[in-house]
């Protein structure tokens, strides 16, 4: 180093200090302890529990079931059925996010009453911790929730669940712990949305009148009581998103694989929970007669105001504008990838627009020849076959094999792989062109008030059969000939099938779930009722092969499931750390 060079970097050090020209400023080094006087700071800590929500985005865990299969061959779901699933391999994970987002709601639950939420107002900020922490237990549950789905199991006779970690952990923390059991974590699970909502508003809306300020804040005024439970904060956690919560999680407790076979007093509690959502919203009176395209009702999605929920859901993350699900999922003539492709397994479980299956004959009128005629009009909506029409043009898909266009079977990579692509939650109204790419608003529900009627109908039919009511206004049957007259189903026949198995507990079981594997296609569900219904996790996936208007039904894809994998693993890398954690039976 020459001598001018030490001579610039002395005095560059002696300008700056040399302290400061080594050492980040102190201002950007901000100490936990800030959250005390800056609450935005400790709201962030809550905001991470919104963030790691499974439901702000699509995961399609369908192309793992009977429902779909993938034409990417790396897909993990793909990978998943076909073999690959393992406790170092897992898609349906759920240990690294849904504890790292509860980890962050303990610290903000272990520190919300040192937080100043308002220097000025004492009650204003009680109100606002209040209405904080009631969010944070709420979103706790909900990861909870997915913690317990993704994996629960069975070890030596005993179902557990996770470890239940409700303090913030540190560098000093014990993280050998041990798993709870199932009944354990919905008791938890349970507790905490008892207390989300103690101090959750049923809904955020602002009030116009002293009258309306609940009688614990006695004093506040309307414009104050408004700042913290008003309009502004639609979308947040609510007492009405906790009860909902509550349903899912009854529902699951009293299905098969997680509950003993006397297990009436579970089915009504999940009823009752579930009902107590609908009762709140009018039961059927209140049904959308638009729900079954709720993804595509462009008018109503265009106009949705801020925070504001369309009919049809209950909870929804933000509305954004793109063109992603078209990208990954128009056939490839209007420039997508297809890479959903639904199967003939689920195309056959939508029944007769009459209502009947297309396996009674008799009554169904099911023709092989015109496979796709006179079926139940969601089958039209929610899935692209060979003739129907998609895209901004209405244009005509060809998915046969001898078909002129790379939508045909297996015609190019992005080809489907069943002779059928998914049209759901799709926006017709986008172009993919490449010299008109128009985006469009598009949201994802988090809970949808179809997936509460069919949980009240699944669980009122096992508790008190299909007519029977317990306390709540509607029975099974009721929900289910709403569900089906609004697809359009049954409508020309007093939906004659439904009322010849109305009176047949197992029959309507069968029709309940096939109406929940219809409605709930491809949102997420089909991979985990399969699991929690006890059935089989290996039909293999079928497609349709169409050549001079032939429908040959072809094999698709096997499934390639061990029985123990009804539940999912604890990934290895934290069995290898931690010997007080068991891993499910078979990992």
């Amino acid at each position: 180093m020459n001598r001018f060079s030490v001579l610039l970097i002395g005095v560059v050090l002696a300008m700056t200090g040399c302290e400061k020209f080594t050492e980040p400023a102190l201002q950007n080094n901000g100490d936990f302890e800030n959250i005390y006087d800056e609450p935005s700071l400790a709201h962030g800590l809550l905001l991470n529990g919104y963030t790691r929500l499974p439901t702000n985005g699509w995961t399609f865990s369908d192309v793992a079931t009977d429902n779909a299969v993938s034409n990417d061959a790396t897909n993990n779901f793909r990978r998943l059925a076909t073999g690959q699933w393992s406790s170092v391999f897992n898609p349906v994970d759920q240990w690294t996010n849904s504890r790292a987002g509860i980890q962050y709601l303990n610290m903000f639950l272990a520190e919300a009453d040192k937080v100043t939420w308002d220097s000025k107002d004492p009650m204003l900020g009680r109100m606002f911790k209040d209405r904080l922490t009631g969010e944070a237990y709420g979103l706790r549950a909900y990861l909870m929730f997915y913690m317990l789905q993704a994996h629960a199991g069975w070890v030596n006779g005993v179902l557990y669940g996770f470890p239940l970690v409700l303090d913030p952990e540190t560098p000093t923390s014990d993280f050998n712990k041990p798993r709870a059991t199932f009944d354990d974590c919905i008791k938890q699970i349970y507790s905490d949305l008892a207390k989300a909502e103690e101090l959750l508003p049923l809904d955020y809306d602002d009030i116009s009148s002293a009258s309306q300020v609940p009688s614990k804040y006695d004093g506040v005024k309307v414009e104050n009581y408004n700042r913290v439970f008003g309009r502004l904060f639609k979308l947040r956690m609510t007492a009405r998103i906790a009860k909902a919560i509550r349903a899912k999680a009854a529902l699951m407790a009293a299905s098969p694989a997680y509950s003993a076979t006397n297990n009436q007093d579970r089915w009504v509690e999940a009823a009752n929970r579930a009902g107590e959502v609908l009762q709140l919203n009018g039961w059927l009176a209140n049904l959308d007669p638009n729900g079954v395209t709720w993804y595509d009702n462009k008018a109503e999605i265009d106009a949705l105001a801020s925070g504001a929920n369309p009919k049809e859901v209950l909870w929804r993350s933000n509305v954004g504008s793109n063109s992603d699900l078209e990208a990954d999922h128009y056939p490839p003539t209007l420039f997508g990838n297809g890479r959903l492709n639904p199967t003939q397994n689920l195309v056959d479980a939508f029944p007769m627009a009459n209502g009947y299956p297309i396996t009674n004959t008799t009554s169904g009128g099911y023709s092989a020849a015109a496979p796709y005629a006179n079926r139940d009009p969601r089958l039209a909506k929610y899935i692209l076959y060979n003739g129907n029409t998609a895209g901004p043009a209405n244009s005509v898909i060809n998915t046969a094999a001898d078909g002129p266009t790379n939508d045909a079977l297996n015609k190019v990579e992005t080809s489907t792989r069943t002779g059928y692509y998914m049209r759901k939650l799709l926006r017709q109204d986008v172009s993919r062109n490449s010299a008109s790419i128009n985006n469009q608003k598009h949201y994802r529900p988090h809970i949808r008030y179809t997936e509460i009627f069919l949980a009240y109908a699944e669980a009122a039919n096992e508790a008190w059969g299909p007519t029977g009511t317990g306390a709540n206004a509607n029975s099974a049957y009721d929900i289910i000939k709403a569900l089906r007259n609004r697809a359009g189903v049954g409508r020309t026949n007093g939906d004659a099938y439904l009322e010849s198995v109305k009176g047949d507990k197992d029959a309507m079981r069968t029709l309940i779930r096939n109406e929940r594997r219809l409605e709930l296609a491809f949102e997420g569900f089909r991979f985990w009722d399969l699991r929690r219904w006890n059935q089989d996790l290996n039909e293999t996936a079928k497609g349709v092969r169409i050549q001079q208007n032939v429908h040959q039904v072809i094999d698709v894809e096997a499934r390639s499931y061990q029985d123990f994998m009804r539940f999912g693993p604890i990934p290895y890398s934290e069995i290898l750390k931690f010997n007080a954690l068991q891993q499910n039976t078979g990992w």
